[in-house]
């Protein structure tokens, strides 16, 4: 998704930062539903490999996504400082396992870019855009559709011995 559609001719985007695996990524607070602390995971026999597990939160089924696993490919630890993100993206609900919520920022739409043309060429969807911050490294945007993408294909069977490009998958 552009930054076009990110700041959707606003002049400010409101976005959460979350520290995974040591680094700082943001969420378009329009897709955050809550941030809860971080409780024991249900896993699910047999789920897709990004799919944590599911947790009650106040009655509802909530399937957890590790955005360690998804982002880094390091699984987040729980900790006092670890909570999921809850989102809703396409009429899902999610919780993402992050290391920490750290801030929400306000953030003008002129400091807001895509990902670089090289990466975006190369296939890297993961980020809708890229924050430059005077004095700090760059915030990724973390785009929900990617998450939803990688946990779909972890689903897919993958056979013995063939090698699979990711570029050539199809989802249903």
């Amino acid at each position: 998704m552009p930054v076009a559609e990110l700041a959707s001719g606003a002049s400010h985007v409101t976005l959460a930062c979350f520290e995974v695996a040591g680094d700082l990524y943001a969420l378009d607070v329009a897709q955050l539903r809550e941030v809860v602390r971080w409780q024991s995971v249900t896993p699910l026999p047999r789920a897709p490999a990004l799919i944590e597990g599911v947790v009650d939160l106040r009655g509802a089924i909530v399937p957890v996504v590790d955005l360690g696993k998804v982002l880094r490919g390091t699984p987040v630890q729980g900790g006092p400082r670890a909570r999921f993100a809850i989102v809703e993206v396409d009429g899902l609900v999610v919780g993402l396992a992050v290391e920490a919520a750290t801030e929400v920022i306000a953030v003008e739409a002129a400091a807001l870019c895509d990902p670089p043309a090289l990466a975006a060429h190369a296939g890297y969807d993961a980020a809708r855009a890229v924050v430059r911050r005077a004095g700090a490294p760059p915030i990724l945007v973390v785009a929900l559709e990617h998450v939803l993408e990688c946990v779909y294909r972890s689903a897919l069977p993958v056979e013995e011995g063939a090698a699979v490009n990711a570029a050539d998958r199809r989802l249903p």
